[in-house]
């Protein structure tokens, strides 16, 4: 598989923050850690989050989330996040991602964000170059 077809891998550590009474990781945490990794393919792609609001007046924001738990990370779990955008388009993009430990995988998600203007929070443009810069994965 080409280079830039593979996708994005972060890596976070469980803290006891981030579980529950259970000693397991809490559900909404998923999501932050999702968030993290989304920010980090950017990251990785030259792109900050802070500087794309001061220069391009953009903002991204979760329109739709769709997650699948299938077991539980716990405290200390170093986990891996996968993520690969599944689709396209001039004002969204749809995101898959995985969070695994060890070869297990813990929980999928489906993460589709948009792009609004800072300013006025509507709907707007993805700047070209950052939409090229962001690869379609060919095997989701």
């Amino acid at each position: 598989m080409p280079s830039e077809t593979r996708p994005s891998i972060f890596h976070v550590r469980v803290y006891y923050e981030d579980t529950d009474h259970g000693g397991v990781v809490y559900h909404a945490n998923y999501l932050r850690f999702m968030e993290r990794a989304r920010t980090e393919m950017l990251r990785e792609k030259g792109y900050e989050l802070d500087v794309l609001e001061r220069d391009a007046g953009i903002i991204f924001a979760v329109r739709r989330a769709s997650l699948d738990f299938r077991a539980p990370a716990r405290f200390n779990d170093l986990l891996r996040v996968e993520s690969m955008a599944l689709s396209k388009s001039p004002v969204r993009m749809t995101f898959q991602q995985h969070i695994s430990v060890a070869e297990k995988r813990l929980c999928t998600g489906e993460i589709e964000v948009v792009c609004l203007s800072a300013a006025g929070f509507r709907p707007c443009v993805i700047p070209a170059d950052l939409l090229q810069a962001i690869p379609l994965s060919i095997h989701p």
